[in-house]
């Protein structure tokens, strides 16, 4: 129920409920990811949209750091990698028309993936951005 300030005694305190914030992470496009999303038409306004779902538990965890998050109005699948909470990296997108979704062997591989992320350090990581091997998206900084 909302409560006017007329419905509230003055002397009352009023107890607001706020949706839960959620602490911005750091989030990559690989260089490869980049141009897939590029012939896609899928911006980074899209993807940092897609990644605060992800984060809210709105996407498939397919485990082992690996999730599947459906985006340009269900048309793609992306794989993306997540390192225990640090970041996240968009690594893989493919067309849902082309492909229903990725082998068992694939998944084994992203998996691996995601564990070589996670022994990254931030120096390996200014490194990759350096090189543009990953691209930072959704930081307004």
């Amino acid at each position: 129920m909302i409560y006017s300030w007329d419905e509230v005694a003055p002397s009352a305190t009023l107890l607001v409920m706020k949706t839960p914030v959620i602490d911005p992470v750091r989030t990559f496009k690989t260089s490869w990811f980049a141009k897939a999303a590029r012939k896609a038409h899928i911006g980074d306004d899209e993807l940092c949209a897609a990644i605060l779902q992800v984060m809210q538990g709105q996407a498939d965890d397919l485990g082992g750091g690996v999730y599947k998050r459906r985006l340009r109005k269900n048309q793609y699948r992306s794989i993306i990698l997540a390192r225990a909470g640090s970041f996240w990296i968009y690594e893989y997108l493919f067309a849902k028309q082309d492909r229903a979704n990725i082998d068992d062997d694939e998944l084994v591989e992203f998996r691996k993936l995601t564990k070589v992320y996670g022994s990254l350090t931030p120096k390996q990581v200014n490194r990759l951005l350096q090189d543009q091997d990953w691209m930072e998206i959704c930081n307004d900084n």
